[in-house]
């Protein structure tokens, strides 16, 4: 099984291997979006890896009811929603969408009633912070606003949410804009995993060079410490010295532009290759 090493330093995008992945994971907030928007340059490097036969997945703390779009508009090859709770995948050749779930109905329906809980004695102890304007489009997770829609709170407020949910046996995870908790046993990894075991066949843990993963955040510590090709735009500079595990990699851009950075940086080595195949054969 592969271990993957610890990472201390996180070194420039320059240094990322001479190789275009099959795959591109990537966080949403504040990877792809820049001050709460996707550009329409973020958009259109998704739009530019898939043509260049490089599966784009967004794997993200945002609700259901958001993949359930995104699987559908967007171009990706599935969707990993509420922080591994889920996986969308919409096949469009024969118009079905794939829905899969960590837990079973009962276990998620039970769960939602503790968080629920949760979140009042959350709201009461913790001034400013508000429950996440998409909880109503949630399944499985809690999702407690300190720099969506209120006025920005410190990193102590968000820790304040963290020590709450935890004291409580649910498991809390800190992004940029808001602090996820659940109860249940998976994370971001943990569906990645399952998603491509069962549709794509792949076992990560044998071929995790396969894939790049790109994030800003503590909540996507799994996937930095699991991938080695993994890359944090700029902002991930923020977190310095509270991250479980770090990037490998960086981009020298914040948001998304620097996911466009690292999307460019694919592609023109995917061109690169094609030419230099099209040089060994022969061609013009």
């Amino acid at each position: 099984m592969f271990e993957p090493p610890p990472r201390r330093v996180m070194r420039p995008l320059s240094a990322f291997p001479h190789q275009a992945p099959s795959f591109v994971l990537t966080d949403i907030d504040d990877t792809l979006t820049t001050e709460g928007r996707l550009g329409a340059e973020a958009y259109r490097a998704m739009e530019r890896l898939n043509a260049a036969g490089i599966a784009v997945i967004p794997v993200t703390g945002r609700p259901a009811g958001w993949c359930d779009l995104i699987a559908r508009f967007w171009p990706v090859a599935a969707v990993v929603g509420e922080n591994g709770a889920l996986y969308f995948r919409y096949d469009r050749s024969a118009r079905r969408m794939t829905r899969r779930f960590w837990l079973d109905r009962p276990t998620m329906e039970a769960a939602r009633a503790r968080l629920q809980e949760l979140a009042e004695k959350i709201i009461t102890e913790v001034p400013g912070v508000a429950i996440s304007e998409d909880q109503p489009y949630r399944v499985a997770d809690l999702a407690i606003d300190y720099r969506e829609d209120v006025t920005p709170l410190p990193e102590s407020a968000a820790e304040r949410v963290v020590a709450i949910l935890e004291a409580a046996g649910a498991t809390a995870k800190i992004s940029s804009i808001h602090v996820n908790g659940w109860f249940g046993d998976f994370d971001k990894l943990a569906m990645t995993k399952r998603l491509f075991a069962e549709i794509f066949a792949i076992d990560l843990d044998r071929v995790p060079e396969r894939v790049a993963f790109i994030g800003d955040s503590p909540n996507d510590a799994p996937m930095f410490g699991f991938f080695p090709l993994s890359v944090g735009v700029a902002n991930i500079r923020n977190f310095a010295g509270r991250l479980p595990a770090c990037p490998a990699f960086v981009t020298a851009s914040a948001s998304g532009a620097g996911f466009v950075e690292f999307a460019d940086m694919l592609l023109a080595r995917v061109a690169g290759r094609s030419f230099c195949a099209r040089e060994d054969h022969g061609g013009s």
